[in-house]
């Protein structure tokens, strides 16, 4: 768990994608991150975290449906969206929160 607290508290925008294998809507989403990550590169950390192999994490973040996205700066959540969005609006909230 510490990991993960050390990759949230970062001063770049950290979105985590919590979604599941068997989800249909988080493979959707899957290409659509790619593309924010090819778009703001090193300004932005994406990762992704599977709610099966997690629960523990998906709990404490309170995730009851996926993909849900959670965006972190210092450590803090700034933002969370479960459903799939399109690359300009995931941007625009990235953007938004640097």
């Amino acid at each position: 768990m510490s990991k993960f607290s050390e990759i949230i508290s970062k001063d770049q925008p950290v979105l985590v994608d919590f979604f599941a294998e068997w989800c249909g809507p988080c493979k959707m989403l899957s290409p659509i991150l790619k593309q924010v990550k090819d778009a703001l590169g090193e300004d932005v950390t994406i990762i992704k975290i599977d709610v099966d192999k997690n629960q523990s994490l998906a709990s404490k973040y309170q995730v009851r449906g996926v993909p849900t996205m959670l965006l972190f700066k210092n450590g803090k959540q700034v933002w969370r969206q479960s459903g799939v969005l399109q690359k300009d609006d995931i941007i625009n909230v990235i953007k938004s929160s640097s």
